[in-house]
């Protein structure tokens, strides 16, 4: 064998120990867990080309990670959470989807995944990332007990009391020789003369009584006790009686005087005036209270009761308030307006309110119960029910349909659907409430919840070594799991009940788990045991 021939098989011996090395290295890094992706395989044959930039193989955990994710399509199962991909999305324009992880064509960050499942975290609820919280703007206020303490305002007239009026009308045949009063309107007080009658019946009826009066004798009472009857049935009032009792005399006028203090309201005889039986002569109007009727929109009447305390001022009184009470709601409401009259009974010691005047009612509401109560800006009225975006734990946002009640000073009660320490999205909720209604949450708010399954949820076993603990959620470095399809890598577990824990678990502890899959979570171990440490070679 010459130099050159030599020379020839020293290279191709030297070819096959790279090639058979190569070989070994990459057995190696599978034996010890390390799955090459598909990614990582040669864009181009190595007989085409000896560019190293054409191989691209990620260095590290995360780098092999972050290569899977950026590797699944819509329809591929995640292995970080066991979860079918849907789609991607942009969740600033939640109406477009992709079916490969990409850039967002329409802002400076990478689509988001979309999971498939029935879990009712994951199906009721929207994922926003911190960033996208922080673009929003989202803010969030607790939901708190309490009782909203609210007036009802209204507008008003001033009208009489017409419980206060009183009508005076002849009790016989008689003409009017004298009047106090001469025109409607005139202040009178309480007692004093309006009028005075002339009545012939009255004349003839004392003058029987005043004749059997002198009499003396048996049986003379009972005939001055007929007569007495006589003057009562004539129309004669107790005290006109009394008068010809006392004096003895025929009292052939009488004296009309006012029974209240007020206004004569009408007027309806003039001096000589012939009166006959039942007319009326004039009326009266007290005026120690007034009402004032205001407009109170429907929605509102239900507040108030019979009895609630008002306030009242007017133009007419400046710098006077005065005091009443709703005396009634009245049973009528203006087709127009859509208000119902609340009829208020007003102290008028002075007579400064009269009718016509218009006034400013302040009514109170009564106490209100003790209720949950969220600022109104929470509350998405869509017409047909009221929402909140309910946040929870992991970036969620659940919509909740709630029953809300009053509205005050920018606090709404909320009687149903919320429960006390819940915290709501005050900014932001309406793209949240349209990502939810694309994704046909608010279909499932009506729908009742579905009976859980009673099928067996399969589990997968295998070795693991403790990286971190944090809570209920512990950091594992598995092996690849052959039935997941998953590789060697880190990720996050939920931990059983501490009851089923060995105690004094600490990182760096291998075990053995069983875990099953959970939609919208991370796996859950359902048993685990410490395995004694590999030994030291």
């Amino acid at each position: 064998m010459n130099k050159k021939t030599s020379f020839v098989a020293l290279a191709a011996v030297a070819a096959l120990v790279a090639v058979g090395g190569g070989a070994w290295w990459l057995g190696m890094q599978q034996g010890m867990g390390h799955t090459t992706p598909a990614s990582a395989q040669p864009v181009a044959s190595a007989t085409a080309s000896d560019d190293p930039s054409l191989w691209t193989i990620p260095q590290g955990e995360e780098a092999t990670r972050r290569h899977i994710r950026e590797s699944l399509k819509a329809g591929d199962v995640d292995p970080a959470t066991g979860r079918r991909i849907l789609n991607y999305h942009d969740p600033m324009v939640p109406g477009k989807n992709f079916e490969a992880p990409a850039k967002s064509p329409f802002m400076d960050m990478m689509l988001v995944p979309r999971y498939a499942g029935s879990d009712a975290a994951d199906a009721s609820s929207v994922t926003v990332s911190p960033r996208i919280q922080q673009n929003l703007g989202l803010r969030t206020a607790p939901v708190v007990e309490g009782s909203l303490v609210s007036a009802v305002t209204a507008v008003g007239n001033v009208a009489w009391n017409e419980r206060e009026r009183v009508e005076l009308s002849s009790r016989a045949m008689g003409f009017v020789e004298k009047l106090h009063v001469k025109a409607a309107l005139d202040r009178v007080a309480a007692g004093a003369p309006l009028a005075e009658l002339y009545v012939p019946d009255w004349v003839a009826a004392q003058e029987e009584y005043l004749a059997l009066a002198r009499l003396t004798g048996d049986g003379t009472d009972s005939l001055q006790d007929a007569a007495r009857q006589r003057m009562r049935q004539a129309g004669m009032t107790p005290s006109h009686i009394q008068r010809v009792v006392t004096s003895g005399q025929v009292q052939a006028r009488f004296t009309l005087t006012a029974p209240i203090a007020g206004i004569v309201s009408e007027l309806m005889v003039r001096e000589g005036a012939t009166v006959m039986p039942g007319m009326t002569l004039m009326r009266l109007q007290g005026t120690r209270t007034v009402w004032a009727e205001g407009a109170v929109p429907e929605s509102q009447a239900a507040l108030l009761q019979p009895g609630a305390r008002v306030r009242t001022t007017s133009p007419g009184a400046p710098g006077q308030t005065f005091e009443g009470r709703v005396q009634a709601l009245l049973p009528e409401v203006d087709a127009v307006t859509r208000t119902i009259r609340a009829r208020v009974e007003l102290a008028n010691p002075q007579g400064r309110l009269v009718p016509g005047m218009l006034v400013s009612m302040r009514l109170d509401r009564p106490k209100a119960a003790t209720t949950l109560l969220v600022p109104s800006d929470a509350v998405i009225h869509t017409g047909r029910r009221s929402v909140v975006m309910v946040a929870e734990d992991g970036g969620r946002f659940r919509p909740v349909e709630v029953t809300a009640g009053l509205e005050v000073g920018g606090q709404t009660e909320i009687s149903a659907g919320l429960q006390m320490g819940q915290r709501v999205v005050l900014s932001g909720q309406f793209l949240i409430d349209s990502e939810a209604s694309l994704r046909g949450l608010e279909a499932r708010l009506n729908q009742e919840p579905a009976p859980p399954s009673t099928a067996t949820q399969q589990r997968y076993t295998t070795d693991a070594v403790i990286d971190a603990l944090s809570g209920d959620t512990v950091t594992l470095t598995h092996p690849p799991i052959p039935a997941l399809k998953w590789p060697q890598m880190q990720m996050d577990f939920r931990l059983p009940p501490r009851a089923q824990q060995p105690r004094d678990l600490e990182a760096g502890d291998r075990l053995q788990i069983e875990f099953e899959m959970q939609d919208g979570d991370v796996p859950r171990i359902t048993s685990l045991q410490r395995v004694a440490p590999e030994p030291r070679q």
